[in-house]
């Protein structure tokens, strides 16, 4: 094969041009085939992110809304919980008697704890409570009682003289102020909620065919 500058001035343009077609060819499937494939690549995601953000940006106005009803929510869920509470809070709730007590002029004496009783969602704490008093105090203290956010049934109201308070089965007599003219008994239940108690397991094919043997 003849020297590259043995060849004629065409032959060389001819060899030179040939060169640079090989090296371009060289460079779109190594450097810029793949460039350009990334490329694509990149396009096609920034697409589906703006598809993403298009679709999303229908809910912009939406928004506000959506927070106001989170707010609500938040604001329902606190007065429930102060109405039910999550757990018992006895010393709050005995407070809370005691509290409603001195503001209507009556004095409670005592506080027996019964057996709780669990429901589904809820449970109850009742107290045995003995209370005396003015006659229309004793009423107020009632109607404050029903007033109250949190949630407190009365049941079992029993009420007296003071003269004679083992007629509402009082446990003692006590040295009550002269205005006071009544005694009283009565359950007071307050209630604190609860997640309802998981749904025993079925029994398996194997164990349901061994208690039917047994049978």
């Amino acid at each position: 094969m003849a020297n590259f500058g043995e060849m004629t001035g065409v032959k060389q343009w001819a060899a030179l041009l040939a060169g640079f077609a090989v090296l371009t060819a060289a460079l779109y499937y190594t450097v810029f085939k793949t460039q350009r494939e990334a490329n694509v690549a990149a396009q096609s995601r920034l697409d589906s992110k703006l598809r993403e953000n298009a679709e999303l940006e229908t809910y912009r106005p939406k928004l506000a809304e959506i927070e106001r009803q989170l707010v609500s929510l938040k604001q329902q869920l606190e007065i429930e919980r102060r109405i039910v509470p999550d757990e018992k809070e006895v010393d709050n709730f005995m407070r809370m008697l005691s509290g409603e007590a001195r503001k209507s002029g009556i004095e409670i004496r005592r506080y027996t704890a019964k057996p709780v009783a669990n429901r589904e969602f809820f449970t109850e704490v009742p107290f045995d409570v003995e209370l005396d008093g003015p006659y229309y105090s004793m009423l107020g203290f009632f109607d404050r009682i029903g007033k109250l956010e949190r949630i407190v049934n009365v049941s079992g109201l029993l009420v007296s003289t003071t003269k004679k308070p083992g007629d509402a089965k009082a446990k003692k007599k006590y040295d009550y102020a002269p205005g006071e003219t009544v005694v009283a008994t009565c359950t007071a239940t307050t209630f604190f909620s609860h997640d309802p108690a998981p749904a025993p397991a079925a029994a398996t094919g194997g164990n349901a065919a061994k208690v039917a043997a047994k049978k």
